[in-house]
């Protein structure tokens, strides 16, 4: 962390206080990735900060979401936790496309619990003895293969990448997209004009086998499932156990 980063958290962590919300227990890395989300503004990021708190708070009181909150959603196995990656470790999720239904993202609240849920399991999976042990950013794989055109869900890419933005800036990494029709790729084309170019940058489809080998490399066999080139099993995200109270992930 450079001078200049430290003057900017200094001022940062002054502005959040003066609206009475206590920073002593906010360590620095969390502020510089607010910083870093408002081209390091400390007026821009402290009012981020400010409102992600007040967010938090109202939208997770419990620290976390519960899963009974979201039991159909995780009845699905639609989601697996695999651990941290080789090159990054990172926490690593794959998402099974073809077993979501529009449907669930039909009541925003409800899908909203649920990708909250996500987030905060894979931050939780990168800490040890309280302590974060992993990387940052969460890297994700989508495997479209068997996708029904009906599972083409804007409103739930819409929804992800709005909380991504707003709650958890500096968590997102890369998202591969595995196995992707054709049809899924030219909705893409149309959907991704509207994201943020951060984001797009990250999107990676993965076509053909020098994509697939950097892929599998950057993950590691390890933790990668069998049906991907490695030679885990995938571990559904609700039979994770983290070693991390999640009360305040960003911290």
């Amino acid at each position: 962390m450079d001078q200049k980063q430290e003057m900017a958290i200094s001022k940062m962590r002054e502005l959040v206080e003066t609206q009475g919300i206590p920073t002593q227990k906010c360590v620095d890395h969390t502020f510089l990735r607010f910083l870093k989300a408002k081209s390091m503004n400390p007026e821009k990021a402290a009012k981020m900060y400010v409102e992600w708190k007040k967010w938090r708070e109202d939208f997770v009181p419990l620290g976390s979401i519960p899963e009974s909150e979201i039991a159909d959603a995780l009845g699905d196995n639609k989601i697996y936790l695999q651990g941290l990656t080789k090159i990054g470790q990172q926490p690593f999720l794959v998402a099974k496309a073809n077993r979501h239904s529009t449907s669930a993202s039909k009541d925003p609240l409800q899908f909203k619990k649920f990708i909250v849920y996500l987030f905060d399991k894979a931050i939780a999976s990168s800490f040890k003895d309280g302590k974060q042990t992993g990387n940052e950013k969460i890297i994700s794989a989508v495997d479209l293969k068997s996708i029904p055109y009906k599972s083409i869900d804007a409103r739930a890419f819409t929804i992800s990448f709005q909380l991504l933005k707003a709650y958890f800036p500096g968590r997102l990494g890369k998202m591969y997209m595995l196995n992707a029709p054709g049809f899924f790729v030219s909705f893409w084309k149309m959907f991704s004009i509207f994201l943020d170019k951060d984001i797009q940058e990250n999107i990676i489809f993965v076509s053909n086998e020098k994509e697939k080998e950097s892929f599998v490399k950057e993950i590691g066999e390890e933790i990668l499932p069998e049906e991907y080139g490695g030679r885990s099993k995938l571990i559904a995200i609700q039979d994770v156990t983290t070693h991390s109270s999640i009360n305040n992930p960003l911290s």
